[in-house]
């Protein structure tokens, strides 16, 4: 879910070439771009069963057009902005009427 924030954040902008600083309560998302494993996963195709190569390989795509750096905030804390996001991601999370992420779907069954 935090990786397809980023993704989307990136996509919404309509100017390239800018700097960006993206807070996430995701360790995850920021030590894969900030220790460099993201550039090894995709020296090595994903093996060993990396999950996300679809989201992972756009993030890469659309980072090129950025110059970003990553902050991590703590989750559940005293950010108003992480607490609204929780919220909503969960609240989609828990929907009945979720869409089938057909991109993802259709990867998996090349692989």
């Amino acid at each position: 879910m935090e990786l397809m924030a980023v993704i989307v954040a990136l996509q919404s902008l309509t100017k390239n070439n800018i700097p960006l600083t993206i807070c996430t309560d995701s360790q995850y998302v920021v030590n894969s771009v900030q220790k460099k494993w993201l550039d090894g996963w995709i020296k090595n195709n994903f093996k060993g069963g990396k999950k996300n190569k679809d989201l992972w390989l756009q993030y890469y795509q659309l980072a090129k057009n950025f110059t970003i750096q990553f902050k991590w905030v703590k989750g559940h804390a005293d950010n108003p902005y992480n607490n609204r996001c929780d919220v909503l991601a969960t609240t989609a999370a828990d929907g009945k009427d979720l869409l089938i992420d057909t991109v993802y779907e259709n990867l998996e069954l090349a692989e």
